[in-house]
């Protein structure tokens, strides 16, 4: 098959934001980008070795998911996309690539730009989630620091509500008093101009779950439990942008995944359970990873739902969804190539293996015509 993969790289998402200073000069001025704003995006090396794998057996082309996404596709005329792409900004900006592949009527990996959009919009998961008695944390939704409503549960967590790869999640996202819940929310909506969410902090351990192909044969890989004791001293148990991407570095990686989780039968059983039930509510398809903690009796509770997974390709890297699948079995390869399966048998097609040109550029940006 010819293949295009399309991609949120970090080169190529910071050119399409608009610049901002380093410093806002007066209130009316932008606040400067958050450090970790081009968090969910792709490195080049992650987009290079998922477009290797795919060379294996089809011919592919790379695509980044800018403005010049839609007439790259158009005229490229793939028979799958490899759904990779994030984007930036906005509530629907994992959405994007999927509805350009519908309104072309191109075959693509992943969910649905509804389900993409939902599951971003942490609100709008939990709503549906509890709807359907899938266990979740409380929450609330606070536009401004003067909007904090009365009920408010402390020890609780504060989060950016349409972002994911722990953005705006730090150290200091547990807050246990009125002054640091008011702080952080300031925090918050200001760094990343969208409302926050407040989620009422649940103590158990914590959890994450990957999961491959469709309803109603959904495959549960082994899950990921994460350590928050191999966390640096006084840290708070939370898996913060800190923890990721800053106290676990290739070079000195912390001990905080353990794969097969160390967990009773019946403990496992109710985490694959929530999360097989909110697979089927969410409707996720063909991958996702979901994280889970439990609470205070210990039962499993859904944290977030990710049907865009990292896969980050070196395990010193750490990243879940390739952890759980080594554990299970699968290679690197044949965690990609399983997506692409799962996608066409879903979509009806028939993936043939096609060898690549010769004349095939290997750069990452191939397609920038």
């Amino acid at each position: 098959m010819k293949v295009a993969l399309v991609y949120s790289s970090k080169a190529g998402m910071e050119a399409t934001l608009p610049p901002r200073p380093e410093a806002p000069k007066s209130e009316e001025d932008e606040p400067p980008l958050p450090p970790d704003m081009l968090a969910e995006c792709d490195s080049d090396e992650t987009i290079a070795a998922v477009g290797q794998v795919l060379r294996e057996r089809h011919q592919v082309v790379f695509i980044e998911s800018d403005d010049k996404a839609f007439g790259r596709l158009k005229r490229q005329r793939p028979h799958l996309v490899f759904n990779m792409a994030e984007r930036v900004v906005g509530p629907n900006r994992e959405s994007h690539i999927p509805s350009i592949c519908e309104m072309l009527d191109i075959p693509y990996t992943g969910s649905d730009p509804l389900t993409l959009g939902i599951c971003l919009d942490k609100s709008r998961a939990k709503e549906i989630l509890s709807y359907h008695r899938v266990p979740n944390p409380a929450f609330w939704v606070v536009e401004s620091p003067t909007a904090i409503p009365a009920g408010v549960r402390l020890p609780a967590i504060v989060k950016p509500l349409f972002e994911g790869s722990s953005k705006g999640i730090r150290n200091n996202s547990l807050v246990h008093s009125l002054g640091e819940l008011y702080e952080r929310v300031e925090e918050v909506t200001g760094a990343y101009r969208q409302p926050a969410i407040v989620e009422r902090f649940l103590t158990g351990r914590e959890f994450t779950v990957g999961v491959l192909g469709n309803d109603p044969a959904y495959e549960v890989l082994p899950i990921v439990e994460i350590d928050h004791a191999q966390l640096p001293a006084g840290a708070a148990p939370v898996y913060s942008y800190e923890a990721k991407w800053l106290w676990d570095t290739p070079e000195k990686p912390l001990d905080i995944f353990k794969c097969p989780a160390p967990i009773p039968a019946v403990l496992a059983a109710k985490i694959e359970t929530v999360v097989l039930r909110t697979c089927r509510v969410l409707r996720v398809r063909d991958w996702a990873r979901l994280d889970v903690r439990l609470d205070e009796k210990g039962e499993p509770n859904i944290l977030e739902v990710n049907p865009l997974p990292g896969v980050l390709p070196n395990p010193e890297d750490n990243s879940c969804l390739p952890k759980a699948a080594r554990t299970a079995g699968y290679s690197y390869s044949d965690l990609i190539h399983r997506v692409v399966e799962e996608a066409s048998k879903r979509c009806g097609l028939r993936p043939t293996r096609v060898r690549p040109a010769a004349s095939e550029r290997p750069a990452v940006h191939a397609d920038r015509a």
